[in-house]
């Protein structure tokens, strides 16, 4: 058989050696090497500022601190007043869009720090307000 530039520029196929990838080069991690490893170096430290320690204490918000000027604490303020607020007046403390705000009454305020928020319409507003849980 004779060689053409065709068939002398491509490698056969058979007789390469395939390519070993670079995940089977690298060593393995082993049980024993994460056991052993460092702790970080944030584990041990010491809180260096104020919203380090309320981090700590209160860790979805602040929401029972005095003086606290988050959203979370000021929407909180709001609705616990005896009138309750709008969505519209929920707007304009947070700056957020509708459902940002409604997502947070539903996952900060109901769900992780288990406020009773109750939903009344009033000539045609919705107006929403903490209210203290019967019990029974």
């Amino acid at each position: 058989m004779k060689r053409t530039a065709s068939t002398a520029a491509k490698p056969n196929s058979a007789k390469t050696k395939p390519k070993t990838s670079v995940a089977k080069l690298a060593p393995s991690r082993s049980p024993s090497r994460v056991a052993g490893a460092a702790p970080s170096k944030k584990a041990g430290r010491q809180p260096s500022s104020k919203s380090e320690l309320v981090a700590q204490a209160h860790p979805y918000g602040a929401a029972s601190g005095e003086g606290s000027t988050s959203k979370q604490s000021q929407v909180i303020a709001l609705l616990k007043s005896g009138a309750g607020a709008s969505m519209a007046q929920l707007i304009e403390v947070t700056g957020w869009v509708p459902h940002t705000v409604r997502a947070m009454i539903s996952t900060a305020l109901r769900k992780r720090l288990g406020l009773n928020v109750e939903l009344k319409v009033e000539d045609g507003v919705r107006i929403y307000r903490i209210v203290e849980a019967a019990s029974q």
